[in-house]
């Protein structure tokens, strides 16, 4: 899944993308109100997290500007201002939570798995398709309940696959829950990971199907038995 940072604390937004990433989540970045818009109608966000103290402006114009466009994109404020007519104003423009610094990393990333549960949005703690098994939380997977050794992509592109199970997935979006703007990539990365992950799932004796459709992308589905 991939998150969109606005905080102009190049530092702190540095700690937070990278304590993100190493959840699991590709994440974009940007310093100011204007570079967070041009991101933000650039990408599908799973969610973000906004500062409001912004250089060029209010976090909460950008916020606004997003909600007007039809973005239904779950949205975190955090930021120092804790009053409560501060933190009221920021609910009602739109965002789905508030955290005030200074804050725990590890409440940060709960808070933002709580918004992905919500109904309808992007994230479920468990997911599950034959015997294979993603624990999204402890970033465990298994197969017939036995630990899987993958790694940080391949979790990601397994993440993605289950979330999409039985819909096909196109190459560009598994691409984005992959790649934030600032990684690089080879023309044929996301096609090196399906299949480094799915030669791993054959290994392990997974009863799941990972197809690739050409011109359309992939479908994770559970595999026909033998006849």
């Amino acid at each position: 899944m991939r998150l969109l940072v606005v905080e102009d604390n190049a530092r702190l937004c540095q700690a937070v993308a990278e304590g993100l990433r190493a959840q699991g989540f590709a994440v974009d970045v940007a310093n100011s109100a204007s570079e967070g818009l041009r991101a933000w109608r650039a990408a599908d966000y799973d969610a973000a997290v906004l500062d409001l103290m912004l250089p060029d402006g209010s976090g909460l114009d950008a916020l606004k500007d997003m909600r007007k466009r039809g973005s239904t994109t779950p949205v975190l404020i955090l930021t120092a201002l804790g009053a409560v007519e501060d933190r009221v104003r920021g609910l009602d423009c739109g965002a789905d939570d508030y955290l005030i610094k200074p804050f725990a990393m590890q409440e940060l990333i709960a808070r933002l798995r709580a918004l992905l549960r919500r109904p309808g949005a992007a994230l479920g703690r468990m997911l599950t398709l034959g015997n294979v098994k993603l624990d999204t939380s402890a970033r465990v997977a298994t197969v017939a309940d036995t630990p899987l050794d993958l790694t940080r992509s391949e979790l990601i592109v397994l993440e993605a696959l289950l979330r999409n199970q039985g819909r096909v997935l196109s190459k560009e979006r598994l691409g984005e829950c992959l790649y934030d703007f600032e990684q690089e990539r080879s023309a044929n990365s996301v096609e090196t990971q399906v299949h480094r992950l799915r030669k791993k799932l054959t290994a392990a004796g997974a009863g799941v199907s990972l197809r690739t459709l050409r011109g359309l992308g992939y479908l994770a589905s559970c595999a026909q038995p033998d006849a």
